[in-house]
Parts: C-alpha cells; structure tokens; sequence
C-alpha cells in the first residue's frame, strides 16, 4: 500500500490523487469512524484553511466525509497552522484538520490532523485512513452527495481567541515607539498578525497581506526574504518578520536589514532563556542543517546543541525525550514546548521580541556573538545509495576531510530523498578552502558511485 501521509501530513496538487474530492471525503470519513470507535461518542473536529483558492472546497469535502458519520464539524476559517493546533485543546475537539501546503505555491494542497496534545495524530490513525483510501471500491466509502453548509459561525470567535491567547502571553511587553514591517505571504496570517501586534502598541507596516486565492508565497514571505530586508531598510525600521504560507515558521530582518534565520533566533532565545534560569540541561535542539557556527557560539557559552534529522517533527521528538525548552530549523520553525508544541512564527516573533526588549538591545546587538560560517553543497549523480561507509575510498577520503576541518567545521554526506544524488556539504572558516574540500570529495565519490 502506497504511503501518501509524510512527516507533514498529506500533501500534493489540489485536485489531483489524493487531493481530489471525493478522496478527501474518504480522509473526513475515516477519521470519523476511527473516533468513533476510540471514544464511542460523537466526535468533534475544527478546521482551518490557509488562503490558497482551493482551500474551501477541500475543507467542505472533509466536512462531507465526516458528516456522513456523524461526526461535529466547524470551521475557524482563515488561520494559522498553530492556531488549529491551539483551538483544538482550548475548545475541546478530539481533532483539528489544517488544510495548508505551507510553504508550496498556491496550486498544491495538504492536509495535517493534530490532536488535542498539539501533537500530529498517530502514525497508526494515518496508516488506517490510507487503507481507507485505498478500499474506495468498498460501499461504506461511497460518501452520497448531499446539502450542507459548512459551519462557520464561530469562526471569528475562535480567532480570536488564539489572538487572545497569544496576546495574553506577554501582557508586560509594550512595543510603543517601535517600528516593524510584517510580510504575511498573503497567507494565513494575513489578517491575523496585523490584530496581533497592534496590540502592544507597534507602528506596523504591512505587506503581501491582500491574498488572492493564488499569491501565496509569491516571491514574497520566508522564501523570499530579499523582499523585506529592502523595505525594512526602505522604511527606516527596528525590525521585520516574515512568515510562511501557514504562518508556522518566521524569519526576521534586523534594523540594518540583515537576515536573522532560525539559527540565529536560536542563539538569541538560548541566551535569554538561559539568563532567566529556564534553558533546562544547557541543550539546544537543531537539525543536522544548522550551522556549525551557531555549534561553536553555544558552545562557547557551554550550552549543548543535539542534532536532528531535518524536520520539525524529529526536532519535536527530540525536544520532549531530553526535555529541552528550546529547538528548532535554520528555516525558522521554532518549537517552545512549554507554550506549545507545535511552531508558530508569530509566538516566535513575539518571544524575540520579548528578548530584545528586556535586554534593551536592538536586534542586530543580540545576534552578536553568532558567526555564520560559510557553506558549500556539491550535488553528485549516482547510480546507486549504496552506504558511503560501505565504499572503502569514500569512508578513508571522508575521514580524511572530516580530520582537516577540525572543531570548526562539519562535513555532512548525504543521499538525496528522492533522486539518485549524493549531497556534499561542508561548513567551515574559510570559502576557497571548502569548495576545493567538497569538489574533492565530489570526484571521489563519481569515481565510485557515478
């Protein structure tokens, strides 16, 4: 049976297998009778939609497929990712749907089903829901067309509910005379952190907050941060946040317009967390695509960073095993398990700014101490993934590189997920030195593999 949940849920082209209609009724149906099953009791589901045209009518396909059993639908509309994860618990719902492509263009879709923990449902609740899927020849999955409404009438009470939570988190910080420049991606935050920062007072400046069904992401947000680093500068001010599609990551543009990335918002939290006593075991949570520098800068502060696989869900993971208070992604999806488990770049946001605003400092003075180092990533065509440490000259020439880097810098050899390349990547002092090391490797690995 083909898999089609992954570490983010379910995703793929909005109207296409298994985004088309009647699959996504079968998806509503089958959550449906498993909660039933589990809880012998109707169940009770929210979801919420990022801003892609398609969005509404995957939601109402979802709606039909759990009311055929029976199942209480509403829906929050327009939100972010956290935000369904929020309302879910808040509001006593044995599930919440997000139906959002993040950070993809607005022709794909996905859909992410969180539990009341803030956790994504169980692997085995997915499992269940693809065999579903796959038995659509089976009548109970023959989901009957018939007329509803979806049920949207607290929509804007659950919004801003989550605005409330947020807000009531820091009700000591006070962002009088201060300047930001807020992009939305005209995504699903787009309305939302707007309200949000208001809220403490800040001179707000937006853009790529007028979506259009079809603009999200477009050359604008976190995937292109270029966009607000000119207008931060443009417009003379203290601080700029970028968001993605779901508003579930966010990276940041200092005063003098430069990229603060999720390794840099790391360095700055674990400093303030650890001067406010709550960096619990002196750890840091990060994926293997963290820079080495940010390695080295905690280091030098004695603080430990544990490596991950990439992906928010292995950070996660991690986070709750050694029960770390702080993790996250070079890409800016930061996971603070005390306020809540799933990452949310405009809680983020507001947890920098509470740092820079405590240390009286602006935010380009609380990023010193972190040197990026520079990287280098050479692709090579295989015609096989056999182990690197398996091919005798790949492991004696990468044991050799990996001795002349040293403690500053880091080699990391890896097979792409799916293509048939190995990916070089090295990180080091010194850019010339790097790109000879890793073309290196490279050749040695074509002579063997290519």
């Amino acid at each position: 049976m083909k898999k089609l949940f992954g570490t983010d849920g379910m995703r793929g082209e909005a109207g296409a297998f298994p985004l088309d209609e009647q699959t996504i009724k079968i998806v509503g149906s089958s959550l449906a009778r498993q909660f039933w099953e589990k809880l012998n009791r109707q169940p009770r589901f929210v979801t919420g939609r990022d801003t892609r045209e398609s969005g509404a009518w995957i939601e109402k396909a979802f709606h039909a497929g759990a009311l055929a059993e029976k199942a209480h639908c509403e829906s929050a509309e327009v939100i972010t990712t956290p935000g369904v994860a929020f309302l879910t618990k808040k509001f006593d719902f044995d599930a919440g749907i997000v139906i959002s492509a993040s950070h993809n263009p607005f022709e794909d879709n996905g859909i992410k089903i969180f539990s009341p923990s803030g956790q994504k449902v169980d692997g085995e609740t997915e499992r269940e829901i693809e065999k579903n899927i796959f038995q659509i020849s089976d009548s109970r999955f023959q989901i009957p067309d018939f007329v509803f409404e979806v049920d949207n009438g607290n929509a804007e009470k659950y919004q801003t509910a989550y605005l409330d939570y947020l807000a009531g988190e820091f009700q000591n910080l006070s962002l009088e005379n201060f300047k930001m420049v807020i992009d939305c991606a005209n995504g699903a935050a787009s309305s939302l952190a707007p309200r949000l920062f208001k809220r403490f007072g800040a001179e707000i400046i937006t853009t790529n907050c007028s979506p259009t069904g079809r603009n999200i992401n477009e050359n604008c947000g976190s995937l292109h941060i270029e966009n607000l680093q000119e207008q931060v500068e443009k417009e003379n001010a203290d601080f700029g946040v970028a968001f993605d599609g779901d508003a579930d990551r966010s990276l940041f543009v200092d005063e003098k317009g430069n990229l603060v990335d999720g390794d840099a918002v790391l360095w700055i939290m674990a400093q303030h967390l650890t001067a406010q006593g709550k960096l619990r075991n002196k750890t840091v949570i990060a994926t293997v695509m963290s820079n080495i520098g940010l390695e080295l800068a905690l280091k030098s502060k004695n603080i430990n960073l544990n490596r991950t696989a990439v992906g928010d869900k292995y950070v996660l993971e991690e986070l709750l095993k050694t029960g770390s208070a702080v993790g996250g992604e070079q890409s800016g999806h930061i996971i603070f398990p005390e306020k809540s488990l799933v990452g949310d770049g405009m809680l983020t946001a507001l947890l920098l700014l509470e740092a820079v605003k405590s240390n009286g400092k602006t935010l380009s003075e609380m990023t010193e101490g972190f040197t990026r180092y520079p990287q280098i990533l050479v692709n090579v065509k295989v015609r096989e993934k056999q182990p690197f440490e398996d091919v005798f000259e790949i492991a004696e020439a990468s044991k050799q590189l990996e001795s002349e880097l040293g403690a500053s810098g880091r080699l990391l050899l890896r097979y792409s997920g799916t293509e048939n390349l190995a990916r070089v990547m090295i990180e080091g002092k010194n850019q010339s030195d790097i790109e000879s090391q890793a073309n290196r490797l490279a050749e040695v690995i074509r002579r063997n593999l290519g």
